[in-house]
């Protein structure tokens, strides 16, 4: 019987084998996973269909093929395949409750935590074979490992890392040694993409940098009377991002240069504001899905349509087509406490902004009685702009527009349109 390439998502065409877990030879068991592989979207574990011998393996770790090529061959075992007749398997390992704690736990470890199989990790999600026969053979806690795969989840990598970590000895099969300097990482495939998509970017534009300081006071009281509200109604939590990104497709209106891409030697103005919104994945990589026509949505309809985006990207489900057409890209490193980014275009477009953290600062007030200090709540926008296509003052007019939009606009209003 032949293992196929799966298809991991409706966009998906090819993946990349990053380990595989059985040897030509081995008995396995149906269900039990055979090998790990990878796409531009996500890391999974691919498990044996039935039990039998692995005779035969195609595609070596490391290669990247189409959905539906053939990986390996099982041949159907002769008679039933047991946890215990399985070669190799990793529950032919399995010590009996008599042998429990094994050697390797440590001496003062409590019997009860020793004595059974752990199953799921400290969010509640089930463990893989691989990972369980892993966690016992290094008597280990599953939850104190750090899980890097979809929603948190432990896999076979992440636990070698930790055994890495906790004993220098360890050898990890996803972290290269190369010697006492450090280790060497093997870069994802998302983190190839992303590499590529970078520096391609950077060589591509002339980058400049801007930015203004703004003054959030008139955001941070229409949170602080609707944030409760807007919860209660919709279910999202009402933060800074749609506020700014409401403003932008605004200014974009009047600096449509800005929302704009090069071909050849001309600018192409684009009539939607198909808005791109950075989104980070667990620190594995950053992706940009877009919401279509952000120019036409209010603040609530993109408030939660930026929480939608966000949600479906880090749990999986999204297509490709989500991240294509974006015009203009807006990230947020704010939520770190940053205090100015330097963002990369997200080409082929002409421009990005990033949106950095809000602190409380004393700063000078002008008015008709006379300037004074007060405390505000002041952030940082900085965009980056493609030289090519416009000029310092363009983009400077339009941050200005921007910024006097977040400090002087009815945002109570705004929620309630």
């Amino acid at each position: 019987m032949n293992i196929l390439m799966p298809q991991l998502g409706e966009t998906v065409s090819e993946g990349t084998i990053i380990t595989w877990l059985k040897s030509e030879g081995d008995t396995v068991l149906a269900d039990e996973i055979l090998l790990e592989l990878e796409t531009d979207k996500a890391a999974t574990e691919v498990p044996a269909p039935i039990a039998g011998v692995l005779t035969r393996i195609l595609v070596p770790a490391g290669q990247t093929v189409a959905v539906g090529t053939a990986l390996a061959v099982i041949e159907p075992a002769r008679a039933p395949v047991t946890a215990a007749t399985a070669a190799g398997s990793p529950l032919a390992e399995t010590p009996t409750t008599a042998s429990w704690p094994p050697e390797s736990a440590p001496a003062d470890a409590p019997r009860g935590r020793w004595n059974r199989e752990p199953k799921f990790d400290r969010a509640g999600q089930p463990l893989s074979p691989a990972v369980r026969r892993l966690v016992r053979e290094h008597a280990l806690d599953p939850t104190a490992i750090v899980g890097g795969g979809r929603n948190g989840r432990i896999r076979r990598r992440d636990v070698l890392a930790h055994v890495a970590g906790a004993a220098p000895a360890a050898k990890a099969l996803a972290v290269l040694p190369t010697g006492a300097a450090g280790r060497l990482v093997p870069f994802s495939r998302l983190r190839k993409r992303i590499a590529e998509h970078m520096v391609r970017s950077k060589a591509t534009s002339p980058h400049v940098l801007q930015a203004v300081e703004v003054d959030f006071s008139a955001v941070v009281s229409a949170r602080a009377k609707y944030k409760a509200v807007f919860q209660d109604r919709h279910g999202v939590t009402l933060t800074f991002l749609p506020f700014v990104a409401h403003a932008l497709c605004r200014a974009l209106a009047e600096y449509p240069a800005l929302n704009a891409s090069i071909e050849g030697e001309a600018l192409r103005l684009h009539d939607d504001v198909n808005l791109a919104v950075a989104v980070d994945l667990n620190f594995e990589g950053l992706v940009a899905p877009v919401l279509p026509r952000a120019h036409t949505l209010t603040l609530t309809a993109l408030a939660t349509g930026i929480h939608g985006i966000t949600q479906r990207v880090r749990s999986g489900k999204f297509s490709a087509d989500e991240l294509k057409g974006g015009t203009y890209t807006l990230s947020n490193s704010g939520s770190f406490g940053t205090f100015l980014t330097a963002p990369i275009i997200n080409q082929p477009q002409v421009a990005i902004l990033s949106m950095d953290g809000i602190h409380k600062r004393a700063t000078v007030v002008e008015s008709d009685a006379g300037d004074s200090i007060t405390i505000r709540p002041i952030g940082v926008l900085a965009q980056s702009f493609d030289h090519r296509a416009v000029d310092g003052a363009y983009s400077a007019a339009y941050l200005r527009t921007l910024k006097g939009m977040i400090e002087a606009r009815d945002w109570e209003a705004a929620l309630q349109a």
